[in-house]
């Protein structure tokens, strides 16, 4: 199993990144997928979780902001953050699982390799 991050970048605070995660090795379309983010010095924090059947949850801190989505025909899932602001800077890991409940508790099998998100003031 691969999970390829990318979509990462140094952006100004109000501006917008589309993060996306290639995943492969998986039945892409069973597996429930999460976006996390770690700070320096922070704990890893949950940035927004989607299912198999696109059930969508985010983290207070995102909601509204940003937006979790999948494309099952490329195996591709997307975060796409709007409006970001300097506490938005980390490391944004794409994680899955075959079940929603080890994505949310932070304890899915399988993980990327992360993308750095830097937002200056």
């Amino acid at each position: 199993v691969q999970l390829q991050a990318s979509g990462g970048g140094l952006v100004q605070a109000g501006g917008s990144l589309r993060l996306s995660c290639a995943a492969s090795g998986i039945t892409f379309s069973r597996n429930a997928f999460g976006w996390y983010r770690q700070a320096p010095g922070k704990q890893r924090e949950l940035v927004a979780t989607i299912n198999s059947f696109s059930v969508i949850n985010y983290a207070d801190s995102v909601k509204g902001r940003f937006t979790i989505s999948r494309d099952n025909a490329k195996n591709s899932v997307y975060l796409q953050m709007n409006s970001l602001k300097p506490e938005d800077t980390s490391v944004y890991y794409c994680t899955t699982d075959s079940l929603l409940q080890p994505v949310v508790r932070g304890t899915s099998r399988y993980w990327g390799q992360g993308t750095q998100v830097t937002v200056s003031s």
